[in-house]
């Protein structure tokens, strides 16, 4: 069946829910009799709750046989017709019992085909009429990542933490085991591992996958999917944690290493996570090639740090080669791939083997051939994902894109004695490591997260939607937990509300919380029933010409859709990094975006390859930043020398209450550093900087070009270099190391959301943290030097270290609100190794929007959250020794404030930095110490005996 029958059917089922009549005795009759002996004996097995989640054969067994080499979805795509017909004729006899449990049977592959949407929206109206049937846990958790996929986080956040806190109890269903609740709960703390994955908090995001791990082993008999699954998440987390973090979560008594080898090393113990990931879930292709793709990404990244031995980087770049070619041949030439998560994982691994390959020497042409059809596949690929009626043909298309990658790159077959099985046979050597868990081991570990989750559950509304009954906290349901902040009687006057009347019809932007919101915010539809598509708003607005030719955009990690042919030859040629702080806006240095792009072989079809950068717009809502053209540095041809303004992300707005103020009010720049004022910059060497520790950081000679980039650079951008030696695109607070990776990039079509200063678009990128989550592009409409961007990411990445220590301290005086900051990332975009643009990105978030506080005096007091958010920045003014004050708060907040924040877009007051335009340095300090905070502290200042700030403006001079 093609994606438009099933989706055909669907609508059919969904349409037979929503009707209310009673069934004849025919219709009653119908819907038996209608499946195979094997569906038919699993139906009735779902039923009879037999299980929480429906098993693979292979799952549970040590011992696997060639008729268990098989998997679910493979029968469940043989026989959907007639699954879908039995769940319609139960549907319209009324017999919610058989309907949920076709609804289990056929939900795993329904998801991995798109489709939960309309699934979910039938169970629900199920639910709803049928409200003492019983919903598998399975369904509950599916809805909990289709609210996480969609930027729902709290809603899904909520959903898991009263599945944990309640022991697995949901509704009506009935377990058998205490092991079956158990496997609920390692599944429910594996989701929201992923959620702090999400949100950049590496080391928290380990811990919860690691008591996963726990749960998974500690079963009666092991869960292979379940340890096969929390591994790759964990190689994942291993691959993007930061060293210092990567040494606390190894150093935890709680936690045993050894289970991963004795490498020592984050990368190469994420490549062992991954391969062992890969033998657990040998006998599901999609399973593999993820985990093949985690293993290669480890191994390629291992070959370029500082630790890896010279004589060894070959090895490991043949290492990477051979894992990303497994997993290119998990589908058969002509196969059909009908998953998203699949079709991305093909893309990402078809490049990052034409990216190998560049580094083993492959011949430049060839690469570049490889790296053209990696894009055009990237482009169908965001179509496709842009809720397409033609997915079918856009999936042959892409596949097609991935078959000639592997010609180019001549992929071909490997030894494999399992003809059931998708790894070679070098892969299976891999020995057991023998475990001591227990379920009471599990239960101990389970309990340090307790606290936590009850105290969540308790922020929820537990009311069945579509009733006016009270549910037991035990008995929660699908409908249930409702987590929007609600109305807060202020007008909006913001951009944010008045874009509904350019978008189209149906697409009716939710209201947001204050009138003081006048900032950065992406707003989607009202939400409806609870779909997947919630967050894809349906507009077509033109592509238009750039307006920042020529600046450098960012993207989450490092873009390079380059061919080889254009770097460097030699390793020792003089870095030309200092080019980066040329001022863009000069008429000598702007370049047509497109023609650069045209340059290197690429049209600006929309249809078949990436799409020319635009300026982003950030911000429907009170985007309080500056616009200083002249406030840019001067461009200093020593770039250790150079040191960039604090940039700006808010805007001046006459329309808020909340509008940010400019430092420069009374005309004159403020951007210029007095000589009191001056940073110091540390002269010491970082010893995890690759140019601190390989090369001279100061190029003395000219570059012939401007924004190029040296196979030198492109060594050390894939190291990890520090801020005083090169700028670039992922960043750790906690090392002070930028990072990044070659990746691939298409940018969409804007999303209608456009403030003074920024403008805000689709962007889809292969090594973006979670592959089926949409995310944001921010960027300047007037050209910008590379370093607003790259400040942009500092600044929030900075807020994030700090919130992280903040939510530390609220945990140990047992006050369970968190407060998060979306993590910010930067792409540079190549043309060759030419920097043609950059963008800044970040998850997509969907809900309600609000400001708490600006970057002065002003605060929003009707959200309980703003307590805490003042908190923060008194925790934040001490924790930095008086230097610092993060302000400017806003995101999405729950309506009692004790649950959630998510924020972004925040400002830095900073003496330590030179002033700008939004950071006020000491001025700043004073504003918010005197003024938003004021001399008397609240109450979570006092459960955390935060010195009073009375006594602390000694260290604030007086006049500047």
């Amino acid at each position: 069946m093609d994606s438009q029958e099933v989706g055909g059917l669907l609508e059919e089922c969904l349409q037979a829910a929503q009707q209310s009549t009673q069934p004849s005795e025919a219709e009653r009759l119908n819907y038996c009799n209608m499946l195979c002996a094997e569906l038919a004996s699993l139906l009735q097995e779902a039923m009879d709750m037999k299980w929480p989640f429906v098993p693979e054969k292979w799952q549970y067994k040590q011992s696997v046989s060639a008729s268990d080499k098989t998997n679910l979805n493979d029968l469940v795509s043989k026989n959907l017709s007639q699954l879908l017909a039995v769940l319609k004729a139960s549907i319209v006899a009324q017999e919610a019992r058989t309907a949920l449990a076709v609804v289990f049977l056929v939900d795993r592959f329904l998801y991995w085909t798109d489709e939960s949407s309309r699934l979910l929206k039938i169970t629900k109206l199920l639910h709803r009429r049928h409200r003492d049937t019983p919903v598998a846990p399975q369904l509950v958790i599916r809805q909990a990542r289709v609210y996480f996929n969609s930027g729902k986080l709290q809603k899904a956040e909520y959903i898991l933490s009263s599945l944990i806190n309640s022991s697995g109890a949901t509704g009506y269903w009935v377990y058998h085991s205490e092991s079956d609740r158990a496997l609920v709960q390692a599944v429910s703390v594996q989701v929201r591992g992923m959620i702090l994955q999400k949100l950049g908090l590496w080391l928290e995001a380990a811990e919860l996958i690691w008591a996963s791990l726990v749960g998974y082993y500690s079963l009666p008999q092991p869960d292979k999917k379940g340890i096969g699954t929390s591994l790759g998440i964990l190689a994942n987390i291993l691959v993007s944690m930061n060293d210092e973090d990567f040494h606390a979560f190894s150093n935890n008594p709680d936690i045993d290493l050894s289970l991963l080898g004795d490498s020592g090393h984050r990368l190469l113990s994420a490549a062992q996570a991954a391969k062992m990931a890969v033998v657990y879930s040998q006998y599901t292709s999609l399973y593999v090639l993820t985990n093949v793709a985690t293993q290669g990404i480890s191994l390629l990244s291992y070959s370029f740090s500082v630790e890896c031995p010279a004589s060894q980087r070959q090895s490991f770049l043949l290492q990477a080669r051979e894992a990303f070619t497994i997993g290119l041949l998990t589908k058969a030439e002509g196969q059909l791939v009908t998953s998203k998560q699949e079709l991305h994982t093909f893309l990402k691994a078809a490049y990052s083997l034409t990216v190998t390959h560049k580094w083993l020497g492959t011949p430049q042409e060839v690469v570049a051939q490889a790296t053209q059809a990696c894009q055009k596949a990237l482009a169908n690929f965001y179509y496709y994902d842009s809720d397409t009626q033609d997915k079918d043909s856009l999936c042959a298309e892409i596949m097609n894109l991935v078959s000639q990658v592997k010609l180019l790159l001549r992929v071909e077959p490997f030894l494999n004695s399992d003809k059931g099985s998708f790894i070679p046979d070098s892969y299976r050597n891999i020995k057991d490591t023998s475990v001591n868990f227990t379920l009471e081991g599990f239960t101990k570990v389970m309990q340090r997260f307790q606290k936590y989750h009850a105290s969540l559950c308790e922020t929820g509304n537990i009311n069945c939607k579509g009733t006016e009954d009270d549910i037991d906290t035990a008995m929660l349901c699908i409908t249930a937990l409702g987590t929007t902040i609600g109305t807060l009687n202020t007008e909006c006057s913001t951009e944010a509300c008045r874009v509904s009347k350019d978008a189209p019809k149906g697409d009716k932007p939710e209201q947001t919380g204050s009138n003081s919101s006048a900032f950065e915010v992406i707003q989607a539809a009202t939400e409806t029933l609870g779909t997947e598509e919630d967050w894809i708003p349906d507009i077509s607005v033109p592509l238009k010409p750039s307006v920042a030719e020529g600046a450098v955009q960012s993207l989450s990690q490092l873009n390079f859709r380059t061919s080889s042919s254009s770097l460097s030859d030699s390793f020792s040629s003089q870095s030309s990094w200092e080019k980066i702080s040329a001022d863009l806006n000069s008429p000598t240095n702007r370049k047509p975006l497109a023609n650069c792009l045209s340059e290197a072989g690429t049209s600006q079809s929309t249809s078949s390859i990436p799409r020319p950068l635009q300026s982003l717009n950030v911000g429907p809502k009170m985007d309080t930043e500056a616009d200083t053209e002249n406030s840019l540095a001067t461009p200093h041809p020593n770039l250790s020398q150079f040191i960039p303004e604090q940039c700006v992300s808010t805007e001046t707005s006459t329309e808020s209450s909340f509008e940010m103020l400019e430092e420069n009010q009374s005309g004159h720049q403020g951007s210029k550093v007095t000589s009191t004022e001056k940073v110091n910059v540390p002269q010491t060497k970082n010893p995890l900087c690759y140019s601190c520790l390989k090369h001279n950081p100061v190029a003395g000679v000219v570059p012939e070009r401007q924004f190029m980039l040296s196979q030198q650079d492109y060594q050390a951008l894939l190291s990890g270099v520090c801020h005083e030696c090169a700028l670039h695109l992922k960043f750790s607070k906690a090392t002070g190391l930028w990072t990044a990776r070659e990746t691939c990039v298409y940018i969409g079509e804007p999303m209608g959301m456009q403030g003074k200063q920024r403008t805000a678009i689709w962007v889809q990128f292969l090594h973006q943290e979670e592959r089926l989550s949409s995310y944001v592009g921010k960027d300047y409409l007037k050209p910008k030097e590379i370093q607003f961007h790259l400040k942009d990411v500092e600044r929030q990445m900075t807020a994030q270290y700090y919130v992280t220590k903040f939510n530390k301290s609220l945990y140990d005086k047992e006050v369970m609100a968190q407060i998060f900051f979306i993590p910010s990332e930067a792409l540079l975009i190549l043309d060759g190794n030419e920097i043609v643009g950059c963008v800044t990105v970040e998850p997509y978030m969907l809900g309600d929007f609000v400001k708490l506080t600006n970057n002065t005096g002003k605060k929003d007091m009707s959200l309980q959250a703003t307590e805490y958010g003042l908190a923060f920045g008194h925790f934040t003014y001490l924790f930095s020794d008086c230097h610092e004050v993060v302000v400017d708060l806003q995101g999405w907040v729950t309506a009692n404030g004790k649950g959630l924040t998510y924020l972004t877009d925040p400002q830095i007051h900073s003496t330590k930095t030179p002033r700008g335009p939004s950071n006020f340095a000491a001025r700043g300090l004073r504003y918010f110490l005197e003024e938003q905070h004021g001399p008397e502290c609240n109450a979570i200042c006092q459960l955390l005996k935060l010195p009073p700030v009375v006594g602390q403006t000694h260290a604030v001079p007086q006049k500047l």
